[in-house]
């Protein structure tokens, strides 16, 4: 039976954001966390379209989740799926390097793809966010798979929502699917399921994590430089044995002199910055670099 709802517990493990092609950034967030099974990783969805290497992205991660089962995990994203990917880039790689057969064998792969993680039984992780539709953990491992993503309902909010600071309560999303939540949604779920914190990606966002809701849900990003647009850092989130949180940051790459991952990291201390740690329920947040200007988090 595939599991839908992974449980994992892992000593130290790192959370990467989108990828969307960006094999090149993938080889720099393996140069700095180390490869499997030194290092465990779990990856939030988003592999493949917009960027220019898809195929290379999506085979080593799945290469490594053979190889490596119990270090290496992988869920769902929003363009892991056949309407969505068919549209923004994959379909049209697979066609252009292989054939269209291809990429019906990776549809029927991501349709496998578990959708959410329980770290430690304390950090809920999947790529977009909560869902009206969701009130217990048990909802997500009963989901049936493999299937599409459906236009509405549990399975496309987990992968389509969004947390917005302009909300209470749910509403309406700009991209026309799912819904936003508000900070109270939030803290309304980890109340009621006794988790800390909720992991998610989906967004772009300026330093590559944003933190909401006081710190109880962080949205993670992985590809630098966004479709060449942004100049938004990536960021890893890793979590070790005490479930402390620390954020190294992936900078643009430059075109000159190469920028090297996690350079110039600095370790604030509680209470020195607004963005420094803070200790909430077991978990302690520790920033080792930043990086300024791209705004607001931006819509995939």
């Amino acid at each position: 039976m595939h599991i839908v709802l992974a449980m994992i517990s892992c000593p130290d493990i790192y959370f990467s954001g989108d990828i969307h092609g960006q094999y090149s950034d993938l080889l720099r967030l393996f140069e700095y966390g180390g490869l499997p099974p030194q290092a465990n990783y779990l990856f939030l969805g988003d592999y493949v379209d917009r960027g220019k290497q898809s195929l290379e992205t999506i085979c080593l991660l799945l290469a490594y989740k053979i190889k490596y089962p119990e270090n290496f995990f992988l869920l769902r994203g929003n363009h892991e799926c056949a309407s969505i990917n068919r549209i923004y880039g994959f379909y049209d790689e697979c066609k252009r390097r292989f054939n269209v057969r291809l990429w019906k064998t990776f549809t029927e792969c991501f349709n496998c793809l578990p959708v959410a993680a329980l770290i430690d039984e304390k950090i809920l992780c999947m790529h977009g966010g909560l869902s009206p539709d969701l009130h217990n953990l048990d909802q997500i491992r009963n989901l049936q798979r493999p299937t599409d993503v459906p236009d509405t309902g549990l399975l496309c909010d987990l992968l389509w929502s969004d947390p917005s600071k302009d909300v209470q309560g749910w509403g309406m999303n700009d991209r026309g699917v799912s819904y936003t939540f508000g900070a109270d949604k939030v803290s309304e779920f980890l109340q009621k399921q006794d988790l800390d914190l909720i992991c998610r990606a989906h967004q772009v966002v300026e330093d590559g994590y944003e933190f909401f809701a006081d710190r109880q849900l962080v949205t993670i990003f992985s590809a630098p430089n966004y479709c060449g647009e942004f100049d938004n850092a990536g960021a890893m989130m890793s979590v070790d044995e005490t479930l402390m949180c620390s954020f190294q940051i992936l900078k643009p790459a430059d075109k000159k002199p190469k920028i090297n991952f996690g350079s110039s990291t600095a370790t604030t201390k509680p209470g020195n910055s607004p963005a420094g740690i803070k200790v909430r329920v077991g978990l302690e947040y520790r920033i080792l670099a930043r990086k300024g200007n791209l705004g607001s988090s931006d819509r995939l």
